[in-house]
């Protein structure tokens, strides 16, 4: 008979931050480093909308797109043994955020508007800066989501840091390696 330890349980790691602040990639990295399940919720949404993001912004508008992350979020989310990379505005959902705060262990990837602007200057798939990429409009978005970031349980600051080095830092502020 096999006895499941609780040691050989990792609780989910969520990331969280702006578009460009590395989750998607971080994630990855990180997932395969502790041979986890890795989920990406934009892209989970697309694949069950097949639909990209910008026609589920243009056809549907932000606010349903919110309500998807909100339905997908739940749908895959398991307490233990999977890395979950949220959309940029997933985390600024009431619910949503008391939920994975309580259910998970929350990064925040924090990133500087600088940093994001060269990240995603020659993106065209971000709806909320595509006619907007501007350091203006990301420092404007950024500091309307930036106290609800914070309250993540760490935050690891990603500029001039590569995606290793980062998985890393992840593992061990959070005890993890």
């Amino acid at each position: 008979m096999y006895f499941l330890c609780y040691d050989d349980l990792m609780k989910t790691i969520v990331l969280t931050g702006m578009s460009g602040s590395g989750k998607s990639s971080v994630g990855k990295v990180l997932a395969e480093k502790r041979n986890l399940k890795f989920i990406d919720i934009d892209e989970q949404i697309v694949l069950n909308e097949k639909k990209s993001i910008n026609e589920i912004f243009s056809e549907n508008g932000e606010n349903y797109f919110r309500e998807l992350e909100v339905l997908t979020l739940k749908n895959i989310f398991e307490p233990e043994n999977l890395v979950i990379s949220l959309g940029g505005g997933a985390f600024e959902n009431d619910g949503t955020r008391n939920f994975l705060l309580n259910n998970s262990t929350v990064i925040y990837l924090q990133t500087s508007p600088e940093t994001i602007l060269n990240r995603l200057k020659n993106s065209n798939d971000r709806p909320l800066l595509n006619n907007n990429m501007n350091l203006s409009a990301i420092e404007k978005l950024f500091n309307s989501r930036k106290n609800n970031y914070e309250l993540a349980h760490f935050i690891i600051i990603t500029d001039n840091k590569n995606i290793e080095d980062l998985a890393g830092e992840i593992l061990k502020c959070a005890n993890l390696k």
